[in-house]
């Protein structure tokens, strides 16, 4: 005890708050990098597509693309989150885990944004490149491939990088339907030891360090990719 502060309140929930809460290791389903690593590689994917399909020349796949990106940027992700626990179970007729229903509401919601990423990072790649790669006989689709995308990732990597950020900081909002990650973990912990302060400056410590290491992994990324 320092200064009125029980830090040991952590020591004592260390294997709760962290091995269940953050890692998802444990007898609840749940945990922040659990829900955070899916919800990015398969936001990033549907991106991947939804970005490509608002570049398209033809109208029937570019339309709904957009219409896409306009309407999940429109709404706040805690309202999909809510869409997903209600409407989803209604339509299935049958009860949907929480997990499942965190991890849908991210992907679809994070893909409008990535997708916006994309379709920028895309149009970054000079008409040359794409012109010469035709010139060579490349169809469309391996000049997507092997031209365009290599060189929009690495101009996409800052923006990216701070949307996945976003995306790890907005998994605490999975704990307002009772999925238990970090955020959610502490709750419980709190409502059995009443220590607030502790308990909620500790995971902010815990998401800053991931998110600091993220941004300093992406630069580091970034300065390997670019021309010496």
């Amino acid at each position: 005890m320092l200064l009125g502060f029980d830090l040991g309140v952590i020591a004592r929930n260390w294997d709760f708050l962290i091995l269940q809460g953050f890692l998802g290791v444990g007898k609840f389903v749940g945990g922040t990098v659990r829900l955070a690593i899916p919800a990015i590689i398969f936001g990033f994917i549907l991106g991947v597509f939804i970005g490509l399909g608002r570049l398209s020349s033809r109208r029937w796949v570019s339309i709904p693309a957009t219409l896409y990106v306009e309407f999940f940027r429109g709404v706040p992700l805690v309202m999909v989150i809510f869409w997903m626990w209600f409407v989803v179970p209604i339509l299935l007729k049958r009860p949907i885990p929480e997990y499942w229903v965190a991890l849908i509401a991210f992907v679809i919601f994070e893909a409008a944004y990535l997708g916006e990423i994309v379709r920028a990072g895309v149009q970054s790649v000079p008409r040359g490149q794409v012109e010469a790669a035709t010139a060579v006989g490349l169809t469309t689709t391996q000049t997507t491939r092997y031209v365009v995308l290599p060189q929009a990732l690495k101009n996409m990597i800052p923006s990216l990088v701070t949307q996945f950020i976003v995306l790890f900081k907005d998994t605490s909002l999975a704990s307002i339907i009772g999925f238990m990650d970090l955020t959610r973990a502490a709750q419980v912990v709190n409502n059995r030891e009443v220590r607030p302060f502790e308990l909620y400056l500790f995971i902010a410590v815990v998401y800053w360090i991931c998110t600091y290491s993220m941004s300093r992994y992406a630069r580091h990324v970034e300065r390997r990719l670019s021309p010496a």
